[in-house]
């Protein structure tokens, strides 16, 4: 991709999710996620309504009229994106890949933390680490997530969300909103999941194809693995075939499902033809 290419893609999602970000997210971010407590503002004159436990007694002595002490929240919280861009998230058959839908989510909740002063990071995943962008703020530093979102190719197109999770817990040493963004085609990660989900507030956003769940009856077709890369003739008029595809669709669904809910963290399923606003909103409220 060239350059001019790139910024003109850069430019479409950010106007998209800062918009989003700026109109909708913002105030539903800053509700769910509070701050690490209250610290001293300022001292002011009491007024009617004021709880009077807030009266600053030593400077109501001092003038001999009430004063309050005013508290603001304290947040300087950091939020970091974990995101799979593993071969099988460049899949898609309604209009966009997988990868497109996580990059534009991605973006959004970036814009939500920054325009609250929070920093954001970024772990970019296959079966190995491919990218670590430390947290910062800014929407220079949101503006270069965005642009590896969209151009980094990975070096592997296998998964492994559990060395995902090793490198997260090592990197972060204070506890931090994270954001795990994959099709959670992979196992296995249910014991390194709980380890990360005591230390940070964890969220699981699963991103899938209505053809990772099924597939259609097309006869005999060729079909590559995208985390393989092998290619074989799978015949989809098998009615046996169609039902394992789906059963073993359905136990990785469930094991992602249960070890998030075990590890105390949230979870979102989305399909890529689904409104991930809503999908966002309805997350948010619900764990506000």
């Amino acid at each position: 991709m060239d350059t001019k290419e790139l910024l003109k893609k850069v430019r479409k999602i950010e106007i998209k999710t800062r918009r989003l970000s700026n109109h909708i997210f913002g105030g539903e971010y800053h509700s769910t996620f509070k701050g690490r407590g209250m610290t001293f503002s300022e001292v002011r004159q009491y007024q009617y309504g004021d709880d009077i436990r807030a009266i600053d007694w030593n400077v109501t002595a001092r003038y001999n009229e009430p004063y309050v002490k005013v508290f603001e929240e304290e947040r300087e919280l950091t939020m970091m994106l974990v995101v799979d861009i593993s071969g099988s998230e460049f899949f898609g058959t309604q209009g966009q890949f997988k990868k497109d839908t996580i990059t534009e989510i991605a973006a959004t909740l970036a814009f939500s933390a920054i325009q609250n002063n929070d920093k954001v990071g970024l772990i970019l995943f296959s079966d190995q680490i491919e990218l670590f962008i430390p947290p910062k703020k800014g929407k220079s530093h949101v503006l270069r997530i965005i642009r590896e979102l969209i151009e980094f190719e990975p070096k592997s197109i296998s998964t492994s969300i559990e060395e995902a999770l090793k490198f997260l817990s090592n990197v972060l040493k204070k506890k931090a909103i994270v954001f795990v963004l994959s099709d959670f085609m992979d196992s296995g990660y249910e014991h390194t999941l709980k380890i990360a989900g005591n230390k940070h507030d964890l969220t699981g956003i699963r991103v899938y194809d209505k053809h990772d769940q099924e597939i259609p009856n097309l006869g005999m077709v060729p079909m590559k693995d995208a985390e393989t890369g092998e290619v074989q003739l799978v015949n989809t008029s098998s009615a046996k075939v169609r039902k394992q595809y789906q059963a073993h669709a359905r136990e990785l669904e469930g094991y992602f499902t249960s070890s998030f809910r075990k590890s105390g963290a949230g979870t979102i399923n989305m399909s890529v033809d689904e409104s991930y606003v809503k999908k966002l909103l309805g997350y948010f409220k619900q764990k506000g």
